[in-house]
């Protein structure tokens, strides 16, 4: 009965079905290890120490997914053994129990989509309807017989704790969470240095005699005046609420403008590295998100406790994840609003100190502008609003896959749609508008990471041993060719010179000199390839 019931075990399965799973599987393991290898030797020879760093984050979270995946696989039995009361296991549902006349509902809707799809039979698509209408149903009735008969094991007026459809169900859930955690995670970043790629530009206009001549540190001008000042120094600023209300809408267009950028690059110089004007801020801050990234592709513990308490609530009837599906978005507004508003604080302080401006202005890094004097604390925010955008997304998909669009969770098309909508919004702003404000922005702090500049200046002495080592080669290649062409062209010219310059002699003599000559050539080939032999040698390698 067991075996006709859950199919046949592996006493009974052909050898050639278990040996292909097990090929399939094992092949597609060591591809996904080799990979991932790969990947990391790549980022290492490029010496992208923060993103190798990442991928061993990111590995350890898959194999913290397959260490949960293992323990539902073994302890599944186990746990549909458990028996809880009938009144407590009806309580707090996501889905709304049906009536007692489900069953012939379910056969109603098998005889209705087989006569249609009889007489439908010219229509491909119609056909094609229907029987996801018959799988979903055949799936349906399936689970519920499962469901009956682990109510009937536990005995009357009791039901199981979870049946072994629910536990496969929470399988699939937690690894589409995983996959789109990782993938928002990656997403965000690729759209985001996507965004600041233009910053490459402006990094190298710092080093343009145009440059240096508009930002004259002999010249004196009105705070006012300036460009930073004319951008932040407005009427608009005078009264708090103007100032919020301004600083929310500029997040949307044109969020970090050149002149914020090289004021920015400025003060970060003047503060951090006072001597090194030439220093590459642009790389420093693409460094400096390559190593947020491995907090952010990261699942921490409390995540955990948050996805647990998101399941707890998902009740029938109060539209949890309705709700939850704005949290992002408010999330992001805010630190949109909160990183500009940073950014006009430090220009109404150089107003506040000086009046008048001498040279570049100069903001001054204050930890004091950030929410509890912390700069990580928008990382924070950020790293918890991917996580749940991403868990929002996760369900939709989670649901789709296994219940289909005829489930309870999509009853209401307009709330499905909301909620998409506001998935691909909040992405859209995370990536293109607060994660390259939160890069610059939280620079303005105090915390220096030397370990960046370190790394940087390690490249760039590879870089300048490389050039140095080429450029040598190339120099001794030339030398030697031209010491090789000049000693034969002087032993032609001086065999010329004597041909032309010798009186005629007779055929035996001829002979003779010919094959002095020939031996003196020679000898001079051989004494100009020692000399340049020991000219080589004596400067060393």
């Amino acid at each position: 009965m067991a075996v006709a019931s859950g199919g046949a075990s592996l006493e009974y399965t052909p050898t050639w079905a278990l040996a292909t799973v097990c090929f399939f599987f094992i092949f597609l393991s060591i591809f996904l290890e080799h990979s991932i290898n790969l990947l990391v030797n790549f980022l290492r020879r490029h010496r992208k120490n923060a993103l190798t760093e990442a991928v061993e984050k990111l590995k350890s979270e898959l194999m913290l997914m397959g260490f949960v995946s293992l323990l539902l696989a073994v302890t599944q039995d186990s746990i549909s053994k458990i028996c809880i009361p009938a009144k407590i296991g009806g309580i707090m549902l996501p889905c709304r129990k049906k009536e007692a006349t489900k069953e012939k509902e379910t056969e109603n809707v098998e005889h209705f989509v087989i006569v249609n799809k009889i007489v439908t039979n010219f229509s491909a698509a119609a056909n094609g309807l229907y029987d996801e209408i018959l799988r979903q149903t055949v799936h349906r009735r399936l689970a519920e017989e499962d469901d009956a008969a682990a109510s009937d094991s536990c005995g009357d007026g009791k039901v199981a704790f979870m049946t072994k459809n629910a536990l496969h169900q929470l399988h699939i859930l937690i690894f589409v969470l995983a996959v789109m955690h990782i993938l928002y995670s990656v997403l965000t970043m690729a759209l985001g240095r996507a965004k600041m790629r233009r910053w490459e530009s402006w990094e190298q206009e710092t080093r343009t005699m145009e440059y240096q001549v508009e930002n004259d540190p002999n010249r004196f001008r009105f705070a006012r005046q300036t460009t930073f000042g004319r951008r932040h120094m407005t009427s608009c600023t005078e009264t708090t609420f103007h100032l919020w209300l301004k600083c929310f809408f500029r997040q949307f267009y044109n969020s970090v403008a050149k002149v914020d950028y090289t004021t920015m690059r400025h003060g970060f110089i003047e503060a951090h590295l006072p001597s090194r004007h030439n220093f590459d801020f642009q790389k420093y801050i693409q460094r400096s998100l390559e190593e947020d990234f491995k907090v952010m592709v990261s699942i921490s513990p409390l995540m955990w406790f948050v996805l647990a308490a998101f399941m707890l609530v998902d009740v029938y009837g109060w539209f949890v994840y309705l709700w939850l599906s704005y949290v992002p978005l408010l999330v992001v507004l805010v630190l949109g609003t909160k990183l500009e508003h940073i950014v006009a604080k430090m220009a109404l302080q150089i107003k506040e100190h000086n009046s008048v401006i001498v040279g570049t202005p100069l903001v001054r890094l204050n930890d004091d502008l950030f929410w509890f004097g912390k700069p990580r604390f928008v990382l924070l925010l950020l790293h918890y609003t991917l996580f749940v955008n991403a868990f929002e997304l996760a369900v939709f998909v989670w649901v789709t896959w296994q219940f289909g669009f005829t489930s309870c969770y999509h009853e209401n098309t307009v709330i499905i749609v909301t909620r998409i909508f506001l998935a691909v919004t909040t992405q859209i702003l995370c990536s293109y508008i607060t994660l390259p404000l939160y890069a610059l922005v939280t620079q303005m702090g105090s915390q220096f990471k030397g370990k960046i500049v370190e790394d940087q200046m390690a490249d760039i002495l590879k870089q300048w041993h490389a050039e140095v080592r080429n450029r040598r080669k190339k120099e001794q290649q030339l030398s030697q060719s031209a010491r090789s062409s000049f000693s034969i062209e002087w032993s032609a010219m001086r065999n010329s010179i004597r041909r032309a310059f010798r009186p005629a002699e007779p055929a035996d003599s001829v002979h003779s000199s010919n094959r002095w000559d020939t031996r003196d050539e020679i000898v001079e080939q051989e004494g100009s390839s020692s000399r340049g032999f020991r000219r080589n040698s004596d400067a060393g390698p």
